[in-house]
């Protein structure tokens, strides 16, 4: 169990990194009047994309981090946040599993380290899934809302995918270390 734990949080931090460099958190949606097919405009954290054809892909970073809207600044600081804690809770479990020893109690006395990376999984989970799921309503949100006008409309990114599962395997990997 501890070995699983220990592969589902290393996936989710791995997942937790790509997630937030991923510039495909927005993607640009192809309806009613849009027919601007050739060209995929990528929305991220750090930067917009910009995809013609499939062939040349041209990114920007954001220029100046004070003309962010507060929500994106929020967003990229809970997952930097995330980032860090994932990858000191990988570091937990993985001492935490080195020095779990055997007594007379029961087959294995826990590491206190074990218990600290089950909470710091289960904390780590919770910061990827609030950006992330605020994202990924706010998008739905302006999808189906008639103001919003067509080019405008974007939709669900990959990067939004991937933290959602980042976040399921970081909270599966809490839950296992939080069990013993």
């Amino acid at each position: 169990l501890q070995i699983t734990g220990l592969i589902f949080g290393g996936v989710g931090m791995v997942g937790t990194l790509a997630a937030t460099a991923m510039p495909q958190w927005r993607v640009s949606a192809y309806v009613d009047g849009n027919i601007v097919v050739f060209e995929t405009i990528w929305e991220g954290l750090w930067m917009d994309c910009i995809s013609q054809l499939g062939i040349r892909l041209q990114c920007k970073f954001y220029d100046s981090v004070l003309a962010l809207p507060p929500a994106l600044e929020a967003f990229r600081a809970l997952m930097c946040i995330a980032v860090g804690l994932s990858i000191a809770s990988f570091l937990m479990a993985i001492v935490g599993v080195k020095y779990t020893r055997r007594s007379k109690e029961g087959p294995q006395a826990i590491s206190i380290f074990i218990l600290a990376a089950g909470v710091a999984f289960l904390l780590t989970g919770a910061l990827v899934l609030i950006p992330v799921s605020w994202t990924g309503g706010s998008i739905v949100r302006d999808f189906y809302d008639p103001q919003v006008p067509a080019p405008l409309k974007r939709e669900l990114g990959a990067a939004l995918y991937v933290g959602w599962g980042s976040t399921a395997l970081l909270l599966a990997a809490g839950a296992m270390y939080c069990h013993f």
